[in-house]
């Protein structure tokens, strides 16, 4: 509806419809020519295996809030990615013989602005640098050099600084709980600034901080109506994403692990890459009566989001590349 267009108007939103114990926020973003871009973000970190974070956002959508801006129009792409945003506290090293670690797969992200394109665009004018630098010098050698002054950059640049004084932000929301996080949010932002002494430790990884089946409470998701939320199949038609049939997977079981699915993700976990996957590439069959499951991977489907090598149980998941040119075909995001 051209009507209701506001190119510049911007919306982020915490709580609803999450649970409080999810660490969840949403953007939306007005922008010319009369479009709407929206998105829901879900903590990989949380603990209730049957949330689902794609019907989390459909269900986001219904928000009065929401839906008033988003009724009239049309759904035209949609697409799906993962955030490196463990913080300061989870930079990689960033450097290795022959390459180096740049922008968001280096974990440059600031949680509380919700941005990174401007750390990224740092990263790789430091890296340039030091890889010009080592190219004037008198070291011969190139093959498989290991640019070192590209991770001492860094350190010193302001990208550090910058998400040093935001490294509390995220792990306080799962040690105060969400008000207190709300609390600790403010004070860190108008008074403290970053300047705290403590520093809260990221202290497992999000696969392992997935609760159980039997101490979880299954989620029931309101059925798409078509206008405002969508099923999954059709919303991943809008991708684009395409890969040749008969390529081998790019998604592949860890070759000491081809028991954890069914033994460990589906018994204990109820598959919950079923419901964390945006592309329904993760599904159990079993026969007729209900037995023999087993994990089939529909690897064409994938979005290359990179979710199911961090939150599948015991990371059972090895993500390899794919044959060029394969993946979503995304359009105007």
């Amino acid at each position: 509806d051209e009507g209701k267009a506001k190119p510049g108007h911007v919306m982020h939103t915490v709580g609803f419809p999450t649970a409080k114990d999810t660490y969840a926020g949403s953007f939306l973003y007005h922008m010319e020519p009369n479009l709407v871009l929206c998105g829901y973000v879900v903590g990989l970190d949380y603990p209730n295996t049957y949330t689902n974070p794609y019907q989390e956002f459909q269900k986001w959508k219904t928000h009065p809030k929401v839906a008033e801006q988003l009724k009239g129009g049309r759904c035209i792409s949609y697409g799906a990615r993962v955030i490196n945003e463990g913080g300061y506290q989870s930079i990689p090293k960033l450097t290795f013989p022959g390459g180096a670690l740049l922008g968001c797969s280096a974990g440059f992200v600031n949680v509380a602005r919700i941005k990174g394109s401007h750390c990224a665009i740092k990263s790789g004018l430091e890296a340039g640098k030091a890889i010009v630098e080592y190219l004037e010098s008198e070291q011969k050698e190139t093959l498989g050099v290991e640019v070192r002054k590209y991770q001492e950059s860094m350190e010193k640049s302001w990208v550090f600084e910058e998400l040093r004084a935001v490294r509390n932000i995220h792990p306080a929301f799962h040690k105060f709980g969400f008000y207190g996080f709300m609390l600790y949010s403010a004070l860190e932002a108008f008074i403290l600034r970053g300047k705290g002494w403590w520093t809260f430790r990221n202290d497992k990884p999000d696969s392992a901080k997935t609760a159980k089946k039997d101490q979880c409470t299954p989620i029931e998701y309101p059925k798409p109506d078509g206008e405002l939320t969508f099923d999954l199949l059709t919303n991943l038609q809008r991708s684009g994403t395409y890969h040749d049939d008969d390529q081998p997977s790019h998604l592949v079981v860890k070759e000491h692990m081809s028991e954890v699915p069914v033994s460990v993700s589906f018994s204990e976990y109820d598959g919950p890459e079923g419901r964390f996957c945006p592309a329904k590439v993760y599904e159990y069959i079993t026969d007729d009566d209900g037995s023999n499951p087993r994990l089939q991977i529909n690897a064409q489907n994938c979005l290359h989001c990179k979710t199911c090598s961090i939150k599948t149980p015991e990371e059972y998941i090895k993500w390899t590349v794919p044959e060029g040119g394969g993946g979503p075909q995304y359009s105007g995001m």
